[in-house]
């Protein structure tokens, strides 16, 4: 049976350069995988193809005139480890529902025949924290049973990931989507690793493991490379065959348990993120910004 497991968290987290990494950490144990870009970058593949970016679905079907017009072979590239890459794409920004291209993809992806029974995963790397709309498409359809979440220490990160999982409660109640857990990629701030455990315990979850900063990881990421790849015997490979080595076994998917803003605040209180007087919703209008766009619908 395929696993499809969807990778959210915070827009500029590192999402999908920690999906890249893992998911070559998979493959070089013997999985075969396929990811499925759902974001209009069109960048969640494109360490993994040596690539600049990838035609996509949407794109590819607006020169044809329509999906109906494409073949798998189209769309679909097998990039390093024999990773088999996607991109969904979507319109230019500002103009259209973007989460449209992600349902495209997704919806042609099935009738072509991609999840075929070679497949141990299937990856979704999924735009920011954004859990509604179209973009909500791999938990909301029920296509994605296990959702990942990458985090840091740091406040914005750990807000979205606790809207992320008030979106999993909603579809989880009526579907299988179920939390996975949580995958700190470090920012380096304060007692991070605690803070993120005591997150994961009070949500209910894990920390699946902590994803130490290596500058190892920037400079295979300007030579289009993960880093299993450009160095495959310095340490930073081995925390990524560490992450893929705990999802291979990880068996513990939940039902969260989102915290209320008064408990998220106490927490960060608690480990220094933020003073007693102080209030998430108080902060400056470029961090409001980022909040507007991680409230779950």
């Amino acid at each position: 049976m395929i696993r499809q497991c969807a990778i959210y968290g915070k827009g500029g987290i590192g999402k999908s350069t920690t999906t890249q990494n893992l998911v070559a950490g998979l493959a070089s144990l013997g999985n075969k995988i396929m990811i499925v870009g759902c974001d209009p970058k069109a960048d969640a593949t494109r360490l993994i193809l040596h690539s600049k970016s990838q035609e996509t679905v949407m794109h590819l079907a607006a020169e044809t005139g329509s999906v109906e017009d494409l073949e798998l072979e189209d769309v679909l590239r097998v990039g390093f480890g024999g990773v088999r890459c996607v991109e969904s794409g979507g319109p230019e920004p500002g103009v259209g529902c973007a989460g449209r291209g992600v349902i495209t993809a997704i919806n042609f992806l099935e009738e072509e025949g991609a999840y075929d029974a070679e497949l141990d995963f299937v990856f979704y790397d999924v735009l920011g924290d954004v859990v509604c709309g179209g973009f909500a498409m791999p938990i909301r359809e029920n296509k994605a049973q296990e959702i990942y979440i990458v985090v840091s220490g740091e406040m914005m990160a750990m807000y979205a990931a606790n809207n992320i999982c008030k979106g999993i409660v909603k579809y989880a109640t009526s579907g299988s989507v179920r939390l996975a857990g949580l995958i700190c990629n470090s920012r380096k701030t304060d007692r991070e690793a605690d803070l993120i455990e005591a997150l994961a315990a009070r949500l209910g979850t894990q920390m699946i493991h902590f994803v130490p900063r290596d500058n190892v990881v920037q400079r295979a990421e300007i030579r289009r490379m993960t880093v299993i790849e450009y160095d495959p015997n310095c340490k930073q490979a081995d925390e990524y065959r560490a992450l893929a080595q705990k999802i291979v076994a990880n068996k513990k998917l939940v039902i969260p348990k989102p915290l209320t803003m008064d408990e998220l605040e106490e927490l960060m209180t608690e480990f220094g993120l933020m003073d007693e007087d102080e209030s998430i919703v108080g902060k400056t209008a470029a961090q409001e910004a980022v909040l507007c766009n991680a409230v779950a619908a």
